[in-house]
């Protein structure tokens, strides 16, 4: 396990269950939250910017301030759900410090910055905790690579300015290569991810589910000591707890839903958000919390 600094612990017991897990909702999307509202029967058809700002300060108000923490964006939601006293005191802010896209280079992606956003901005933001997205091919890149360098150098910047940085890891299919051919490298590409990450000084790590029961347990062994956190990407409710409740069993530290909990809150018109996050999102948040804390167990 890689050591956290007296501050970092303290923003860790921030984003933490009342049982000690991980949990924080994630909102830091942008245009794939357009996408869900441009697709909303009767919603505003394309979407503005103050609109998505708009969205996203109401699951702040309906839904994240009764999780442990919030993931939002230097770009939309923040400095403004700060500001006005939308995100309440208790709910930890996690600051996403990634722009939407990627460049590629010789076959391979990397992760834009938003302009500006350094460890200090997310302190300014008001923010507990950073987190960044790498994409990675652990097949094709290793700890002497370009992304371990880039994390390795941003978990030094994060220690420095006292901020707990979230090391959020995606793999990906390449030119060439076939669906079926990733499917079977993706749950191998997820360890490796994970090792990978660990050697770099990640801290934190947030990924996806790797498939099975197994492939939890090779990402836990791989994380040697690293909480993981399992994330949604995209898929139902329904799906994602069972998902989290397999990668509990094998080692996982927690989860960070997003579009599991709210995208079916979000396609619909406007006036009808705060109903459905308050009947719909809110229970699946506090099912997955007592999950989480093993007060509930699903067959």
């Amino acid at each position: 396990m890689n050591k956290l600094t007296t501050l970092e612990r303290r923003a860790m017991a921030r984003i933490l269950t009342a049982g000690s897990k991980i949990l924080i909702v994630a909102a830091d999307q942008r245009n794939s939250m357009k996408a869900v509202m441009t697709d909303a029967p009767d919603g505003p058809g394309s979407v503005t910017t103050e609109q998505l700002a708009e969205a996203k300060s109401d699951i702040v108000t309906y839904l994240a301030n009764y999780a442990p923490a919030i993931l939002l964006d230097p770009e939309v939601a923040l400095p403004k759900v700060v500001d006005d006293g939308t995100l309440l005191a208790d709910t930890a802010l996690v600051v996403g410090m990634d722009a939407s896209g990627f460049d590629t280079v010789d076959g391979l992606r990397y992760t834009r910055y938003v302009d500006g956003v350094t460890p200090k901005t997310v302190r300014d933001l008001g923010g507990d905790v950073a987190k960044m997205l790498f994409y990675m091919r652990p097949d094709k890149q290793d700890i002497d690579s370009r992304v371990a360098q880039d994390i390795r150098d941003l978990v030094r910047a994060c220690t420095v300015e006292g901020v707990l940085l979230i090391v959020e890891v995606l793999t990906y299919r390449l030119d060439g290569e076939t669906d079926e051919q990733y499917r079977q490298a993706f749950p191998r590409l997820v360890a490796e991810a994970a090792r990978i990450s660990r050697a770099a000084g990640a801290k934190v790590l947030k990924l996806a589910y790797p498939g099975s029961a197994e492939g939890c347990a090779a990402v836990t062994h791989a994380a040697d000591g690293v909480p993981w956190a399992v994330l949604s990407a995209g898929v139902d409710h329904e799906t994602f707890v069972k998902q989290v409740e397999i990668a509990l069993a094998n080692g996982a530290s927690g989860a960070m839903a997003g579009r599991s909990l709210w995208k079916d809150s979000l396609a619909v018109a406007p006036e009808l958000r705060e109903s459905l996050l308050t009947n719909r999102a809110l229970p699946r948040l506090r099912e997955l919390e007592a999950i989480l804390d093993g007060r509930l167990a699903r067959t």
